[in-house]
């Protein structure tokens, strides 16, 4: 095992990293920037430099200062975390030269799956089923012609997007040359890289997700999946563990978690990944995306399954064998797990973003609960990074049972400071459509409908 790792990120995850290295017995190397100057993964690491000012580029994307901090403190490996630098294949690539290992996958598997039209492609090969669509269009009139033979609608992707941005639906073909120039700006102006192509829009449908892990002596495991359909703008707000869409139809997921290891294993896949798939209610179901990272939502695969996800990163990017065979993990069926995030935003239908100090704070605790957070009293809340204040995870029996300890989780939750989205889960978790297990990714257009 690694004596000391560094962590390339802040908040929560940078949190969560820190512990399972103690808990291995392994010394951690911090990075802040000047806005997190007192932020908990500063005061909780063995040590901390700063890298730069309060803006992402500055700091938690500056490569130079990291792998500095790296070498220099004798760091062997570095943990990305998710978001930042986690699915950048040329910093994995800089730290394969500096001689420091890169928590993930080899560099170019990153850049294979990164490249969605590309992975979109690999899934084709490995047998798994992908939605009807074209490959990377050139031009506004081409999008137009593409979504006539198709079928409308359709959806317009960045290839190298993420986060929602660089996805345009279209309605109708005429208007697919409009929004295909506005996804190309869009995706051009966030990622570098404005190409794009088109899938047909399936509606309604499920977004699960399937969790896999990989070790470099050929073992792949899938651990399970996560329905992800509670979103806003294509931002997750809800996971739960065993996706209720699937009650009963287990020779569906099993499909899936086979197209799954299927995928890993064709593009020499090593680490923790997500396979996430579109599923529709006539039981197809379609490969959407690779993601080559630690998920927010892990936190709901560890309570079903009893595996350390962190913990299982560090080992396999150390060499350690996988020692489970796939039968020998702990079906999901057993237990039911709901994460929420919690955002610092104010109430619909602005969802302003919000920011501040602590002045206090409550957490809720009990059997199976756990807040993943990096928030203290006194904690600041700053303008320049993603809104997440934390993720609240139950676990309990039954699903029925899951939400109503999620219900009394969130009402014990107490954030005083900032504004934050729990009234908002709590309706989630009230809503017919959501408790009736079969609701789809355009729940939230209907939350609010009365």
């Amino acid at each position: 095992m690694f004596k000391k790792i560094l962590i390339a990120n802040r908040g929560e995850i940078a949190v969560r990293v820190i512990r399972a290295c103690k808990e291995m017995g392994v010394q951690t190397v911090a990075v802040y920037s000047t806005a997190d100057a007192n932020a908990l993964h500063v005061q909780l690491a063995d040590e901390a430099y700063c890298i730069g000012g309060p803006r992402p580029q500055d700091s938690y994307l500056n490569e130079d200062a990291i792998l500095t901090v790296a070498v220099a403190s004798g760091a062997t490996a570095i943990h990305p975390g998710y978001g930042f630098l986690s699915e950048n294949a040329g910093f994995a690539r800089r730290c394969r030269e500096c001689g420091v290992v890169f928590v993930g996958p080899s560099p170019e598997v990153i850049e294979r799956m990164g490249d969605k039209d590309a992975a979109r492609r690999c899934a084709k090969e490995a047998g798994v089923p992908i939605v009807p669509g074209c490959d990377l269009l050139k031009s506004a009139e081409e999008a137009e012609r593409e979504a006539e033979r198709i079928g409308c609608p359709v959806l317009i992707k960045a290839r190298a997007g993420g986060g929602g941005r660089g996805i345009r639906k279209v309605e109708c073909a005429q208007d697919a040359g409009k929004a295909f120039t506005e996804a190309h700006a869009e995706a051009e102006a966030a990622f570098g890289d404005g190409e794009c192509y088109m899938e047909k829009f399936v509606a309604p449908a499920h977004h699960v997700e399937v969790q896999v892990l990989a070790d470099a002596h050929g073992n792949v495991v899938t651990l399970g999946e996560r329905e992800c359909s509670v979103q806003r703008r294509n931002q997750k707000l809800l996971e739960e563990s065993p996706a209720p869409c699937l009650e009963g139809r287990d020779d569906i997921r099993e499909r899936m978690y086979e197209a799954a290891r299927n995928l890993a294993r064709a593009v020499g896949y090593e680490g923790a990944g997500t396979i996430e798939y579109l599923y529709a209610d006539d039981g197809n179901f379609y490969f959407m995306e690779m993601n080559t990272r630690l998920q927010v939502e892990h936190p709901v695969t560890e309570f079903v399954t009893d595996i350390d996800l962190v913990k299982w990163q560090l080992r396999v990017a150390a060499g350690v064998e996988f020692p489970y065979a796939q039968d020998e993990i702990m079906p999901a069926k057993r237990s039911h797990a709901i994460e929420c995030r919690i955002n610092a935003e104010g109430p619909a239908p602005d969802y302003r973003p919000s920011c501040g100090t602590i002045h206090s704070m409550h957490v809720p605790n009990g059997p199976w609960v756990r807040f993943d957070s990096s928030l203290y009293p006194g904690a600041v809340v700053p303008p320049y990074y993603d809104s997440m204040l934390g993720k609240l995870i139950v676990r309990a029996g039954t699903r029925e049972e899951a939400i109503r300890k999620m219900r009394s989780a969130l009402t014990e939750l107490i954030i005083d400071g900032v504004d934050a989205n729990t009234e908002l889960q709590l309706d989630i978790l009230s809503n017919s459509e959501f408790l009736s297990g079969i609701y789809h990714t355009n729940l939230m257009e209907h939350l609010y409908e009365d």
